[in-house]
């Protein structure tokens, strides 16, 4: 038998397998730290995340009477008058006003604090996950409060301005009126959370976009459930406005589940 014969009967050898990655290489920005430094750190992002609020929420009540200006003119441009029904009652929902903007408009900051604490714990895999993630939810949780303010809302106050015009005259206490607003335009928020929540899940290996999508009958029923939930009114344009939108996100959760490969 020549040289090259033993060499074409010899088996082939097995692949050396890739080294598995370094400490250092999974977690690209751990860092030794104590207990101490630890709880250092965090006292000093909760001092930035709630110094940012307490200003943000004080700058905007300065300018709070645009803003409640800008959440009235649904109820005034159908004819609605608000009224005070007791001492203080505008005082204190031009604060509750101005504490939701102060957080509305400090989030960045808020979320950037949260994001560096948590971030060197992460493995790089993960990182690649966190930022993308995020800005996807400040972007969902803004459309939410599009929806609410120029959909839900001016629906809601059409119908009842049109059921009970011919019965009462539409004078709203100021108080009763933005808590309806603010929970609207929160409860929407949340509920346009929906997609990352699908996109974490399948992420995580628990679910996959063939199976979620087998779902969507419970899907549909489940919105008009949130809809009746959420929306303190009881009419059917709001809710079922808001379970419309509730279904397009699940869908809109799944597409993007497909286009990651899951």
């Amino acid at each position: 038998m020549t040289l090259s014969q033993r060499d074409t009967d010899r088996e082939p050898e097995a692949p050396v397998p890739a080294p598995a990655p370094s400490f250092n290489e999974e977690f690209p920005d751990e860092v030794e730290m104590s207990l101490l430094d630890h709880l250092g750190e965090l006292r000093n992002r909760l001092f930035w995340a709630v110094g940012s609020v307490l200003l943000t929420s004080i700058g905007c009540f300065v300018f709070t009477k645009p803003v409640l200006n800008f959440l009235q003119e649904p109820a005034t441009r159908l004819g609605v008058k608000f009224i005070q029904t007791t001492p203080g009652e505008v005082f204190f929902a031009s604060m509750s006003v101005s504490v939701y903007c102060g957080l509305l408009l400090a989030s960045p900051v808020v979320l950037y604090q949260v994001i560096a604490f948590i971030l060197p714990g992460l493995t790089r895999k993960e990182q690649r996950y966190v930022k993308p993630i995020v800005a996807s939810s400040g972007v969902l949780f803004l459309l939410g409060l599009l929806f609410a303010r120029y959909a839900l809302i001016p629906a809601a106050i059409n119908f009842f301005v049109g059921y009970g015009d011919d019965i009462a005259a539409q004078n709203y206490t100021i108080g009763a009126y933005f808590n309806l607003i603010f929970v609207l335009m929160l409860g929407t928020g949340v509920i346009f959370q929906l997609p990352i929540l699908q996109v974490g899940l399948g992420l995580a290996g628990l679910v996959d976009s063939r199976r979620m999508l087998s779902w969507w009958r419970y899907v549909i029923l489940g919105a008009f459930v949130v809809g009746a939930v959420v929306t303190p009114s009881t009419d059917p344009v709001t809710q079922t406005l808001l379970s419309g939108a509730v279904c397009l996100l699940f869908f809109s959760g799944v597409f993007a589940l497909k286009l990651l490969g899951r």
